[in-house]
């Protein structure tokens, strides 16, 4: 039996056919293009960092502080971490408190690659045999602190100027900062006292200067000794009048690092009102011992009313005291520091002196801080005596001067053992003060 097969009606079924499977083929690619347009749509939101609460300038010079791109690159150069917020990390975390834990990374520079270390502090040029001290890090109890990013800050500074304000352990502090900070550019030296003791240096991609302004006491005071500490008179300590060698220049900086220290602690003769008023260790003249704790505590009353009544509006850190690690006796007397291991929490105590400065600083500060908040000026207080405490093996110590032991393995040498090694722990201050600007930018500063 033979079909009956229409070769018009074939035709007509084989085109609809035809057009019914172009058509599915079209949909089913408008349905691909959609989806990975969605997808990628999706990615690219995900990617956009959060907007930050915005800071007025009136409030703090931290005002154009540009916020962290999360697409910057390398991630240990980013102001936050990759596992938790900032906000969480100040809520939980005391950036002050924890310990020190062995870096294999080392230090963000040598004494090869940084010219601004001076002598005294150049321990690796001087001879000091053990390297040990160098490979490790701050680390905080309840959170991870970024390392400092030397490009990131320069950035950051764009346009601005800092100023460190205290004796030879301010200017340590800066040092360590120029070194850091030359890794992303050179400095160039602009200006110097007599003795070398102040300085000023410009960074001229960035417009940024930085400076370091020797006052020992903040207040105003006649010292009579040489630059190696030997002293022809009693100093003479005005505690009513600031130092007009850093308030006069203080309205030229938008951040200053203020830090007292050990010359508190030296035999002084104390005017208020340009009378003596008593002194401290000034056995034979017949004066009220009032001790270097009345002192201390009138210099830094005087300094953050300064700061809190100042119609210039700088972000000020206050440093808190550094303390020193002489054993067997004291810089005068033979006193060395020979451990080249840190210590762990514990293990050393503050001594009787740096325990009641630093009580006198908390409490100031913490009086400065609510000042300041009702009169729209930042203090922040900077506090690395904890820290510090467990570093007795990265002090210069014999090694403060050039090959001391050349001519004479057992020559007898002056020790510094309150000053720091460059490269050394003191760089861990400047992760610290990175932090908290991050924090202020963030709205995060307790």
């Amino acid at each position: 039996m033979r079909s009956e097969i229409n070769p018009s009606s074939l035709y007509k079924q084989n085109y609809v056919f035809a057009k019914f499977a172009l058509s599915f083929l079209l949909l089913g690619l408008a349905f691909r293009l959609f989806v990975s347009d969605s997808i990628r749509l999706s990615s690219s939101v995900i990617q956009e960092p959060p907007v930050s609460e915005s800071i007025t300038e009136a409030e703090s010079p931290l005002a154009s502080l540009p916020i962290p791109k999360a697409d910057d690159g390398d991630s240990s150069a980013t102001f936050t971490s990759n596992n938790e917020s900032l906000s969480d990390r100040t809520e939980t975390c005391d950036i002050f408190v924890g310990e020190w834990v062995p870096d294999p990374s080392g230090p963000l520079y040598t004494n090869e690659s940084c010219h601004a270390i001076e002598g005294h502090q150049n321990c690796m040029k001087n001879g000091r045999p053990d390297s040990g001290y160098l490979h490790w890090r701050w680390t905080p109890r309840d959170c991870e602190l970024p390392k400092f990013d030397p490009k990131k800050f320069l950035d950051t500074m764009k346009d601005k100027s800092w100023a460190f304000i205290g004796d030879s352990i301010s200017r340590n502090h800066v040092q360590s900062l120029l070194c850091i900070l030359s890794q992303a550019e050179e400095a160039i030296e602009v200006y110097h006292d007599k003795e070398y003791r102040s300085k000023r240096w410009y960074f001229p991609a960035h417009n940024f200067t930085l400076a370091v302004i020797w006052t020992p006491f903040l207040v105003k005071a006649d010292i009579f000794e040489d630059l190696n500490g030997v002293s022809s008179s009693e100093i003479q300590l005005h505690l009513d009048k600031l130092d007009k060698k850093w308030t006069e220049q203080y309205k030229n900086y938008n951040y200053a690092v203020i830090a007292g220290g050990k010359w508190f602690l030296k035999t002084a003769i104390y005017h208020e009102k340009d009378t003596v008023m008593g002194c401290h260790y000034c056995p034979g003249k017949n004066l009220t011992e009032l001790g270097f704790n009345y002192a201390y505590r009138k210099a830094l009353q005087l300094v953050l009313n300064f700061v809190t009544n100042s119609e210039h509006r700088a972000f000020v850190f206050f440093r808190t005291t550094t303390p020193d690690h002489f054993e067997n006796g004291e810089w005068f007397s033979g006193g060395t520091c020979n451990r080249t291991i840190p210590f762990k929490g514990g293990e050393v105590d503050l001594k009787d002196v740096d325990t009641i400065m630093r009580d006198i600083e908390l409490e100031e500060v913490e009086k400065a801080v609510e000042m300041g908040s009702q009169k729209g000026v930042t203090v922040a207080l900077l506090d690395t005596t904890q820290m510090s405490l467990l570093r007795p093996d990265a002090h210069p110590g014999p090694y403060r001067q050039f090959q001391p032991f050349a001519q004479d393995n057992n020559a007898q040498v002056q020790n510094d053992c309150l000053h720091w090694c460059l490269p050394g722990p003191i760089d861990s201050w400047n992760d610290l003060v990175m932090e908290m600007l991050v924090n202020l930018s963030k709205g995060n500063l307790h």
